[in-house]
């Protein structure tokens, strides 16, 4: 099938949300602090270059979480879950019934996130997300295992609000999205949906020095 692009690049599809999630905040009435002092989180690496954009739009911190997708050694296109640096665990239906095989990609998976978060901890503000709004951040969500682990992550601490916000997702997962957090901003719904890469004309790797650079950049404009 071939490919139908919605967006130029990742930082097309930031712009495009930054404006609904800008107006979104026009509308409001912007009364209490956890709305007047939003956190925008990006889930790297490809969802940094998305993220930066919005963070520059509302002039507010940029941070990360990172999650993992949980994958067989022989099958690593099969997600069977997300993991995030910190723990926290979603399964899909094709959870593994044995323990010891759990525990361990679940090792692997935690063991990856845990070595992205570090090579990211330079440019990570001091934030906390304790009674803020916070805004996640990605280029497209698949399976939306990632999201909700990174979601779950980020409820710990606390914070009023939690939006979740990309440029495109399934649209048989918008309910189950709709129903985790407290606003879900999606620009697209495409059926079939395939994959996120099908609607970028541009839709290349995003290198670590990049998604440093994102960080790096926008909490040193602030």
């Amino acid at each position: 099938m071939s490919s139908i692009p919605i967006f130029r690049d990742r930082t097309d599809a930031g712009e495009k949300l930054a404006e609904v999630i800008f107006s979104d905040f026009c509308q409001m009435s912007l009364t209490t602090e956890w709305m007047i002092k939003p956190i925008v989180y990006g889930l790297p690496r490809g969802g940094l270059p998305v993220a930066v954009t919005i963070a520059r739009r509302l002039g507010c911190p940029l941070s990360v979480v990172v999650a993992k997708k949980i994958t067989l050694p022989d099958n690593p296109e099969l997600a069977l879950g997300a993991v995030t640096a910190d723990g926290c665990i979603v399964w899909s239906r094709h959870k593994p019934r044995n323990l010891q095989v759990q525990k361990t990609i679940i090792e692997r998976a935690r063991e990856k996130a845990q070595s992205q978060l570090e090579c990211l901890s330079g440019g990570k503000p001091e934030v906390i997300p304790l009674g803020r709004l916070v805004i996640l951040v990605d280029d497209g969500i698949a399976t939306g295992m990632t999201m909700v682990a990174a979601l779950k992550s980020i409820k710990l601490q606390k914070p009023n609000a939690v939006w979740i916000s990309v440029p495109v997702a399934p649209p048989e997962l918008i309910k189950s999205l709709e129903d985790c957090c407290d606003r879900l901003i999606v620009l697209e719904t495409p059926q079939p949906f395939l994959s996120v890469s099908r609607f970028y004309a541009e839709f290349s790797q995003v290198e670590m020095e990049v998604a440093l650079a994102c960080l790096q950049q926008q909490n040193e404009w602030l």
